[in-house]
């Protein structure tokens, strides 16, 4: 059952990502408008001290992007606080589809000794070829810690077939490996910056966040995101969810129009 839509702008333009005198405040300015346009509520009440959160995320796949071809994402992350680690790192397998049904029959369930928290998440985007409209992908995700898959090379397709079989359906032959992608370990820094609310109990935290190389910090990509979270569909009431498309709607021209005039959407990076 679906639990969660997530509505996610990207890429955003990541050459005004570094400036870190932006108060929450005024990375936020921006949305005052189509917010306002479109009757929604909006506040930066208790997110002005928000922490950055950091993780380190690895993307592993075959040498001809197998996994992603056919839909599938594997990664490893880890959360940082001062530059440490502050946590186990973690195991994150999605297949991802615009078809709910076959996203939904995917079972990417892991044969580990260990838990396991299975997700199903639906994803707002914009169209790939224009502006004004949504595309949904359907996401059947599972997470778990790292030591619960025990044994063996973890850089072997025959391994992570064992643990995820549905990989079977993409193994082409004895001893693949996989690999890290393009040999780049990827720091994501994200922040939370403000509370959306669409009506009739319909709401949604706000954030913006950067991916970029570790080490040399090379930006890559920037992203604008706001997730709904429900127990049951009933509590999505329609006229709440046509607010919230047509704010996301909004939000699609005016990013392309500040990107256009040079102006970027800003998310505060620590210094170093």
């Amino acid at each position: 059952m679906v639990r969660c839509l997530g509505c996610s702008l990207l890429p955003l333009a990541t050459d005004g990502l570094r400036d870190s005198r932006v108060t929450c405040d005024r990375r936020s300015d921006a949305l005052r408008q189509p917010a306002e346009e479109h009757r929604v509520g909006f506040t930066t009440k208790g997110f002005q001290d928000q922490p950055l959160k950091v993780r380190e995320v690895l993307f592993i796949d075959t040498a001809d992007f197998r996994l992603y071809n056919n839909a599938f994402i594997l990664r490893r992350r880890i959360r940082y606080e001062e530059g440490f680690p502050i946590s186990e790192p973690e195991i994150v397998f999605k297949f991802r589809h615009p078809d709910m049904q076959k996203a939904a029959e995917t079972d990417v369930r892991p044969q580990i000794l260990g838990d396991h928290r299975v997700k199903f998440k639906c994803q707002a985007l914009p169209l790939r070829d224009q502006l004004g409209g949504i595309r949904l992908l359907f996401s059947h995700n599972v997470q778990f810690p790292r030591s619960h898959a025990r044994g063996g090379d973890v850089l072997s397709m025959d391994v992570m077939t064992q643990v995820f079989p549905v990989l079977q359906s993409i193994k082409k032959e004895p001893n693949e490996k996989i690999a890290l992608v393009s040999d780049t370990i990827i720091e994501e820094v994200l922040q939370d910056i403000c509370m959306l609310d669409f009506g009739q109990g319909v709401k949604a935290k706000t954030n913006v966040a950067i991916w970029r190389t570790r080490g040399e910090h090379r930006p890559l990509i920037g992203e604008f995101a706001f997730q709904v979270r429900f127990k049951d569909r009933k509590e999505l009431a329609r006229e709440a969810m046509q607010r919230t498309e047509a704010f996301f709607v909004a939000l699609e021209s005016l990013f392309s129009e500040l990107h256009a005039r040079g102006l970027y959407f800003m998310v505060h990076e620590p210094s170093g």
